[in-house]
């Protein structure tokens, strides 16, 4: 007798066709029987069965290919998601979303729909999500920065494969980026940190992109964020910025240079509106006019558009004028002067401006503060102002400030790339700033020229070209703090960024003072100017000897 198993030999695996309901059972026995048993051997049937074989793994082919079929994934769909996945689309890319919240998903499908027929596919679970996506497969994360971050990897990771890549494009600390690299690599899987600039318009119609991991990895992102990313005259503003963690670095360093700025401008404003006494009007006309000068910035010209903006509910009345004067913030600026202490680095515009959003969050302080503190009572006529001149001095001061703020902001860079031996091209990050991100500005091209000249310049205040332009404007610079300062309005960042500025040309500081302090009262010792070696001074009859000087200076960073 044959085995049963022997049934399952190719030549008894012949399918049996649908029957009829009125067919007895023992009818159906044996036509069994006939078509197991004694299978055809006909030519004919032979031929119909063998093409019935070929176009069943065709489709069972082409049915994989188009699950398989997405060149790159996004998980993670709020505003900022949904539009950068609607950005690559537009570009000619097919893109799977999936979302925590399947409501987002086909949110972004129908605006998909909506926008032109735009080739995104929604899924509903992470392995549906991964099954659509051609190898290696590339997925773009966009979640809130932290834990959210580790469980979204986790989730995903266990359908990944080797080679396959993920990029976190969150604005995330980058010792995390630097800890998730390292346990993917265990997995064979990429990991890239990318920082993504430019808001919500920026994700949908061309961003600042700051991607940093294996060359590799980059390889295979880079044909997609290319085409994405805002083009400006020397192309794209995206470039491969270096190892895993430059990239979250240099867009943690831009949002530090981003507060600063915004800090200056607020002053900028203050000094209008409570000196010069401008309408918002007069401000908003200002601001226009400055953007298509040296000026000339993204967030000059949002300045301009914010104060003429009216408001709904007040006749007569503007928005900004009823917007309380307290500065939320999500953390890359604290991150920034973090750094900046941990790498030795000055940054005085970038922490006034941190120190600066600290203070206005303690409204209910500064309300009782303004009924027991008193600032000066001054009039136009003891310190009079000229209102084009001082204008033309809050030009030149605003200038030279930012370009304090970049110089400060690259100097943190520079310090760390050079800590980490990231190899990190500042001139490229430069450029990769002049469009689409947060920060761009007209000043960008001078400083990626400046920094391409020499890319040893140990600061970018001492390029030929900038310290000119600094050196034109620092008397309108000192006359705006100087008026500032007479009238109690606080420019934190103004008078940091001067400080800075005057700090760096000077060739004698009283740090010698500071430095025999410490010797006096901790044996710290002390450096000399007539000649070579470390030494300590008995200041007074009570200090006795230290024994070995260089034991002193152990620990010094």
């Amino acid at each position: 007798m044959m085995m049963m198993k022997e049934l399952n030999h190719p030549q008894f695996l012949i399918p049996i066709p649908p029957l009829p309901s009125t067919v007895s059972p023992d009818s159906i026995l044996q036509i069994f029987l006939r078509q197991r048993w004694f299978p055809s051997n006909t030519p004919e049937e032979q031929l119909k069965n063998s093409r019935n074989h070929r176009c069943h793994k065709i489709n069972q082919q082409q049915q994989q290919r188009n699950i398989m079929s997405c060149d790159i994934g996004l998980y993670g769909l709020a505003v900022m998601g949904q539009n950068f996945a609607l950005n690559m689309a537009s570009h000619g890319f097919k893109v799977c979303v999936a979302n925590r919240s399947p409501a987002k998903v086909d949110l972004t499908v129908q605006r998909a729909k909506d926008e032109g027929d735009l080739p995104i596919v929604g899924t509903k679970s992470p392995e549906e999500f991964v099954a659509q996506l051609s190898k290696p497969r590339k997925i773009i994360i966009l979640v809130m920065a932290g834990k959210p971050v580790d469980q979204t990897i986790a989730t995903l990771s266990q359908y990944l494969e080797e080679g396959d890549v993920i990029i976190d494009g969150g604005n995330e600390w980058y010792q995390n980026t630097l800890r998730r690299a390292k346990e993917l690599e265990a997995k064979g899987i990429h990991f890239v940190g990318m920082g993504i600039s430019g808001g919500e318009e920026g994700a949908r119609n061309g961003p600042s992109l700051m991607p940093g991991g294996p060359k590799e990895a980059y390889d295979m992102i880079e044909p997609i964020i290319t085409k994405c990313a805002a083009q400006v005259n020397d192309g794209a503003c995206t470039g491969y910025v270096g190892p895993v963690g430059a990239g979250n670095y240099v867009k943690m360093v831009h949002n530090g240079i981003e507060y600063g700025d915004m800090q200056l401008i607020g002053e900028v404003y203050d000094i209008m509106k409570h000196v010069l006494k401008l309408s918002n009007e007069e401000m908003a006309n200002i601001f226009s006019e400055w953007n298509s000068t040296e000026l000339q910035s993204y967030l000059i010209e949002i300045t301009s558009t914010i104060l003429g903006k009216k408001d709904e509910f007040v006749e007569g009345g503007y928005v900004v004028d009823y917007i309380l004067d307290k500065t939320g913030m999500k953390g890359t600026g604290r991150w920034t002067i973090q750094e900046a202490a941990e790498r030795s680095v000055a940054a005085p515009l970038m922490a006034a401006s941190l120190d600066a959003r600290y203070i206005s969050a303690r409204k209910d302080e500064r309300i009782k503060a303004s009924e027991i503190l008193k600032g000066p009572e001054v009039t136009s006529a003891e310190i009079p102002v000229h209102k084009m001149q001082m204008l033309d001095d809050l030009k030149a001061a605003l200038y030279a400030a930012k370009v304090c703020s970049y110089a400060q902001g690259l100097g943190i860079i520079k310090s760390c790339s050079e800590d980490m031996d990231w190899g990190i091209n500042l001139s490229d990050c430069a450029r990769m700033w002049k469009g689409g991100c947060i920060i761009r500005a007209a000043l960008l091209q001078k400083i990626q020229d400046a920094l391409a000249r020499d890319k040893n310049l140990p600061n970018l205040i001492l390029d030929p070209v900038v310290a000119s332009e600094l050196n034109d404007r620092t008397a309108a610079w000192r006359r705006v703090v100087v008026v500032a300062v007479g009238y109690g309005i606080s420019t934190p960042a103004l008078c940091g960024a001067l400080n800075y500025f005057d700090s760096y040309r000077r060739k004698s500081l009283p740090a010698n003072l500071t430095q025999a302090q410490r010797d006096f009262f901790g044996g710290h010792t002390y450096e000399r100017t007539d000649r070579e070696g470390v030494f300590h001074t008995a200041w007074t009859d009570a200090h006795k000897s230290i024994g070995d000087i260089n034991e002193r200076t152990a620990g010094e960073v």
